[in-house]
């Protein structure tokens, strides 16, 4: 049996159910027998916490999709959020889809955190939620664990995304051309982006993993990590490890190296500003560790994928 990947839907008042339908269509198209399994369940809340409607484990991934009435509302918000932040807390990656990012904005997960929306909802949302670092010109902001599109449609492109996430993507393009959608331009790269694990259940670790993605082009110091996970320096090290796979200098440079990828791609900044955007102080070691991580130089790269 084929191991099963859950993805959840949230249902809420005014959610747009060509996107809750859509959804669980696309998941259903990218099964097939020899690979995993993805099953879609749908949630709602119920004294502020987020219940199956049928019952289900904790989801990999929680979609919020677009509402049909414009941004949501606070008071819709407010319901949601706690229930979406202990969903976080325990590894699942938040994804949002057009105005379903004013519900994760209530969670205070994307504060200091790159995001995009509707372009139309852009200034409502920059008054909602003024700490996030708003990017209305980005289809797809994906920061590990959490993905936020804009526009209604793009419930097509998370979707995909997410089936290259956990299905590869020769699962991703078999999809797209079932459904005759084009794949997301992100996602037609022939190497591996990088895809963090979040969900092994090592909370020290999950906390630490947060931290750095919200903070990965700043000075990261050992003892401060180590600190952070409440942890002695050695046994925060062996657990990292035996939780993500990686080392923590791995980690940070292939994490780095992803926002990298998506500021060439969908950005105009020479690649020196984005050098020291994303943590580098020395452009030739930069230059280096993107090749050998990514198989192209940035330019090369910035060549081939920009939108």
């Amino acid at each position: 049996m084929p191991r099963t990947i859950d993805i959840g839907l949230l249902e809420y008042p005014g959610a747009q159910e060509a996107a809750l339908f859509g959804l669980t269509d696309l998941f259903e198209i990218a099964n097939h027998p020899d690979r995993p399994h993805l099953k879609v369940t749908r949630w709602r809340a119920e004294n502020n916490h987020l219940v199956p409607i049928k019952e289900s484990r904790a989801p990999s991934a929680m979609i919020i999709p677009s509402g049909k009435l414009g941004p949501v509302t606070a008071a819709i918000a407010q319901e949601f959020a706690p229930g979406l932040r202990d969903l976080h807390t325990a590894g699942t990656t938040l994804a949002s889809v057009c105005v379903g990012a004013f519900i994760l904005g209530e969670t205070g997960l994307v504060a200091g955190r790159s995001a995009t929306t509707h372009w139309g909802a852009a200034d409502e949302f920059r008054t909602r939620f003024p700490d996030v670092n708003l990017d209305v010109d980005r289809l797809i902001i994906d920061e590990g664990d959490i993905i936020t599109a804009g526009g209604m449609m793009a419930w097509t492109d998370l979707g995909l995304s997410l089936v290259d996430r956990y299905l590869g993507p020769s699962a991703m393009l078999e999809t797209a051309g079932t459904m005759l959608i084009d794949p997301p331009g992100r996602e037609q790269r022939y190497y591996c982006t990088f895809v963090p694990s979040l969900n092994h259940g090592d909370a020290a670790v999950l906390g630490v993993q947060h931290w750095l993605h919200a903070s990965f082009s700043g000075d990261i110091v050992l003892a401060d990590l180590a600190r952070k996970s409440g942890l002695e320096e050695r046994t925060f090290l062996r657990r990292f490890r035996k939780a993500t796979g990686m080392t923590v200098t791995e980690y940070v440079q292939r994490f780095r190296m992803n926002k990298a990828r998506e500021m060439l791609q969908f950005g105009t900044e020479a690649v020196d500003q984005i050098v020291w955007r994303v943590g580098y102080t020395d452009p030739s070691a930069f230059r280096k560790m993107f090749l050998k991580i990514v198989g192209l130089s940035p330019s090369e790269y910035r060549r081939r994928f920009h939108a």
